[in-house]
């Protein structure tokens, strides 16, 4: 399974906004955010102007980041959204919506996808009572998301929960925290998606 290893509050600093990459130490006064809001390196401080191509790379490398997706796999979600019906860059994000590891965090058994997409390679999660350990997996409309017997015990992930209970989940989820699953109600909409996202310039970066 493809990732990335390095630093992941650079890649927040480097995009310009919190990517929530580090699960609740994003909400707190250590988060490299908030305590350097500027680009890292030797000339973070030093202003540039991103015009054009600059713009819809940006946007592409932030929605990547955002879901922990690498080029190829996230070029092929884009080829596969271009082909089908309705609007392709909300059919981009709804495929990524869609990912297990991002149901998982969404629901609140983890912490950020990160967290999410180990706990879904290690085995912890079923989908509809079988065990799932494919990240990328795309779940559908009425599909159960059920932590596993053995894996309720995780003391990290009732710590989650807990948080979960208090933020809340998207409304195309149905969690129930004390059966430790949660149910896919509907497939996410457009306006489901709350972070600043400009797809329309990654549908124009791929199409040049």
């Amino acid at each position: 399974m493809a990732r990335n290893s390095g630093p992941v509050c650079r890649l927040c600093r480097r995009e310009g906004m919190k990517l929530f990459l580090k699960g609740d130490r994003c909400f707190k006064e250590k988060c490299a955010f908030e305590r350097r809001g500027y680009a890292p390196g030797q000339h973070g401080r030093r202003r540039s102007k991103v015009q054009g191509y600059g713009i819809q790379l940006r946007e592409k490398q932030k929605v990547k980041r955002m879901y922990g997706v690498l080029e190829r796999q996230f070029r092929t979600y884009f080829k596969k959204a271009a082909l089908s019906k309705g609007i392709t860059g909300a059919t981009l994000l709804q495929t990524l919506e869609r990912r297990l590891d991002n149901v998982v965090y969404r629901l609140g058994f983890a912490s950020s996808r990160s967290m999410a997409r180990q706990l879904v390679a290690h085995g912890h999660i079923q989908v509809n009572g079988r065990k799932v350990t494919i990240p990328s997996f795309l779940v559908n409309p009425e599909s159960t998301v059920s932590l596993r017997e053995k894996s309720r015990k995780n003391e990290q992930v009732k710590i989650c929960l807990d948080t979960a209970k208090g933020r809340g989940v998207p409304q195309w989820l149905d969690l129930d925290a004390d059966a430790f699953q949660g149910t896919i109600k509907q497939l996410p909409t457009r306006e489901d998606i709350t972070m600043p996202i400009q797809e329309q310039l990654i549908v124009e970066l791929y199409s040049k």
